[in-house]
């Protein structure tokens, strides 16, 4: 019987305003966990409000901080507020982010930089600082979000493929490394339902012809959601995982199995 219980367990969640963060977040909560939530929006907007709420909702308590995930005195507020909030820190999903797509020739120093600091280190630095508490908790895990970009991309999605790509190799070095007290695994979703993939099909002339272009790529013929990729780490974060770590899971629906024309 497939077990996935998380009661007493603390979760740190970054980017939960909306999107795959908010979903991951829900997830974890229905599992019964409690879960320390953090975005760029202030606490008094919609996006923080909503992220409250539906852990609530769950039964769970949360609280929600507003920061700039690239700074390292930020997250260490972060990280003492939950600590205060929830005596610990027991997972991390290390999930915020933003697609920078420039290209190769026209991405300039500043985005490189900008894309690496977000993309790449945030995850490194977070996961540093949250070490000590995961290790006292003696099953400690840690989920980072990459992408499908990191197995294969397409033109004009440089420079965040290059760190997304070296994700895996971050998410296989904490894992021989800080092992066995915290497990290590990568996520690597594919289109899924979010502002940000909306975004994407709207820069095209005509969205949903794009859109459905977009699913006809796909052997299941549907974009995936925020709450699947949720449940998914909830199971990687669960004693049902136990034996996972240092791997990067792609979930996308079967799109990069099926050869493209």
């Amino acid at each position: 019987m497939l077990i996935i219980d998380l009661k007493g367990k603390t979760a740190l969640v970054t980017g939960v305003s909306n999107g795959v963060g908010l979903g991951v977040a829900k997830m974890l909560a229905k599992a019964g966990c409690n879960v320390s939530g953090c975005g760029r929006s202030s606490e008094t907007t919609e996006g923080a409000k909503t992220f409250i709420n539906t852990i609530e909702k769950e039964g769970a308590k949360a609280i929600y901080t507003s920061l700039d995930i690239t700074s390292k005195e930020e997250q260490e507020k972060l990280i003492r507020k939950t600590v205060e909030a929830f005596c610990g820190i027991d997972i991390l999903v290390s999930n915020a982010g933003v697609n920078v797509f420039e290209g190769v020739e026209k991405c300039s120093d500043e985005q490189w930089e900008y894309n690496m600091d977000l993309n790449l280190k945030s995850h490194w630095q977070l996961s540093k600082l949250c070490k000590p508490y995961l290790e006292k908790s003696g099953k400690g895990v840690i989920l980072l979000m990459t992408s499908n970009h990191s197995n294969y991309t397409i033109p004009g999605c440089f420079p965040y493929n290059v760190a997304k790509t070296a994700i895996k190799g971050l998410v296989q070095s904490l894992a021989i490394e800080w092992g066995p007290n915290i497990r290590t695994v990568g996520i690597a979703p594919g289109f899924i339902e979010t502002k940000g993939n909306q975004k994407w099909f709207d820069s095209f002339p005509d969205a949903k012809k794009e859109r459905q272009r977009t699913i006809d790529t796909h052997p299941v013929k549907r974009i995936g959601t925020t709450e699947e990729v949720g449940a998914l780490c909830a199971f990687l974060a669960s004693d049902s995982g136990a034996f996972i770590s240092g791997t990067t899971y792609l979930m996308d629906g079967g799109r990069s199995a099926l050869m493209q024309d």
